[in-house]
């Protein structure tokens, strides 16, 4: 079984801000898989568990507050016997620009709570995560991950979640370095492009397929939506979705 881990923080003052884009990907795979309202409460997280494709995941959602989020993790790897190298963890990250996502097998926190409590109380850090960029503070960072997206990037929000949520299903079809390869290069059409990360210290790489920032007309990548609402992305045909739900915040 795949555990997918998106950390956030509970209630209605933290819904849908940019911390709990974890939560927001989980929601996402769990509307596309009709999940939707099956979560259930146990060991101080939220979980939802079937079948992706040919995949058995369990979708978890820490309920405990962000600093604590590995005191909910710990607890539901010793009650399924989970493997760490079959746990992805997704958390935001405002060291990537907003639109892109970095997949790794492994690493330090990077100056993330969710992730240093989870290496505190597993007592070891080899275990993928997803980090999904939320774009740089411009004020005080605490603010910046408690506040919500601005809205061009929540007109742009449902592709990024549809995208990370294609990025976890190739992790666990591919496993982490191939789904790395193919997502890492990736970037939100209508974002702005990247700029040098040099703390991550890597070089994208190209998956061979067509740049996501292109455009064309109806029918192509980069087009518009059709009268139907649905267009056609980098990551396959999307319906454009206004709204997220999120029964158990």
């Amino acid at each position: 079984m795949k555990l997918v881990v998106g950390l956030g923080n509970p209630g209605g003052k933290y819904a849908d801000t940019r911390h709990n884009v974890g939560w927001m990907v989980l929601d996402r795979m769990a509307d596309r898989s009709g999940w939707s309202g099956r979560a259930k409460t146990r060991d101080a997280a939220a979980t939802a568990r079937g079948r992706i494709g040919e995949l058995d995941v369990m979708l978890v959602k820490p309920l405990t507050f962000m600093n604590d989020s590995g005191v909910a993790v710990r607890k539901i790897l010793s009650r399924e016997r989970v493997k760490l190298e079959d746990i992805l963890v997704v958390v935001d990250d405002f060291a990537l620009p907003f639109g892109r996502l970095r997949l790794r097998p492994s690493g330090t926190a990077g100056g993330h709570n969710g992730l240093r409590s989870i290496i505190g109380e597993l007592g070891t850090q080899e275990f993928a995560r997803l980090r999904v960029g939320i774009g740089e503070p411009r004020r005080d960072a605490v603010d910046h991950v408690l506040s919500r997206f601005a809205p061009e990037e929540s007109r742009l929000l449902p592709a990024l979640l549809d995208a990370a949520a294609d990025a976890v299903e190739s992790w666990g079809q591919l496993g982490p370095a191939a789904a790395a390869n193919r997502w890492n290069a990736w970037m939100l059409e209508g974002s702005a492009p990247p700029r040098s990360d040099t703390r991550l210290g890597e070089a994208p790489t190209s998956d061979g397929g067509t740049e996501a920032g292109a455009t064309g007309g109806p029918g192509q990548v980069g087009g518009p939506a059709g009268p139907d609402g649905i267009r056609r992305t980098h990551t396959g045909w999307r319906r454009i979705l206004g709204d997220l739900r999120a029964e158990d915040r």
